[in-house]
């Protein structure tokens, strides 16, 4: 028989105040009551309440600032994904698992990425030179952060916001397959750089997701994932 878990009083007040804030559609620097009425009308002690909005303040749905008291933040998407960076479905992921969540994630940005360099040349100009950057490169480590900062400026390129913060999460692929780079995929990696970029500079969809699938689908093949 499995036990029972212990709701903690905490985490009802934290739901308790997220409803209240969305039901008052309360925007960021919105106030909110002060702490002995919010305890009264949840019908907590102070501590509990002081629990929650602490909670809450750590990826800024509230924030507390003396002399105003208790407000609508605005939340920290970079906050949000570094925690969830720690979340089993992450840390315990497949090989598999990491790279399907890549392709999807990455290629799902791609028209809009495309409409974005059709409105604004200094778009594709960004990519073109982080690309250059690694043909400057002669360094392992290097050469992982230039990856890294490449595929979230691509995302960034985008204009979707959250789908960059949540993008930040897939570090977690480039530490765990770190092994499977070598320098000779450097040029290759290099190269289907520019043709993506290429692809939707000339807003070739299709063709800048077909690149960018087989340039994630890479890692399948040298760690021994079918493709």
């Amino acid at each position: 028989m499995t036990a029972i878990q212990r709701v903690k009083i905490r985490d009802v007040v934290v739901e308790r105040l997220k409803k209240y804030i969305t039901a008052g559609c309360l925007k960021p620097g919105d106030r909110l009551p002060n702490e002995t009425e919010l305890a009264e009308q949840f019908g907590v002690s102070r501590l509990s309440l002081r629990e929650a909005t602490k909670a809450l303040e750590l990826f800024g749905i509230v924030e507390s600032k003396t002399g105003v008291g208790l407000t609508v933040g605005t939340v920290c998407l970079e906050r949000v994904t570094e925690h969830l960076g720690f979340h089993p479905a992450l840390q315990n992921g497949s090989h598999q698992e990491l790279l399907d969540t890549r392709v999807v994630v990455e290629i799902g940005a791609l028209p809009y990425t495309a409409k974005r360099m059709a409105e604004d040349p200094t778009v594709y100009e960004n990519l073109c030179k982080r690309v250059d950057d690694f043909r400057q490169t002669r360094d392992l480590q290097k050469w992982i952060e230039l990856d890294i900062a490449f595929h979230r400026a691509l995302l960034d390129a985008s204009g979707l916001a959250p789908l960059v913060a949540f993008n930040d999460l897939l570090q977690i692929f480039f530490q765990r397959f770190r092994d499977s780079l070598k320098k000779a995929d450097w040029l290759p990696g290099i190269e289907a750089h520019q043709r993506i970029i290429d692809a939707l500079h000339n807003q070739n969809v299709a063709l800048a997701t077909e690149e960018l699938r087989q340039h994630i689908e890479y890692h399948k093949g040298r760690m021994g994932v079918p493709v």
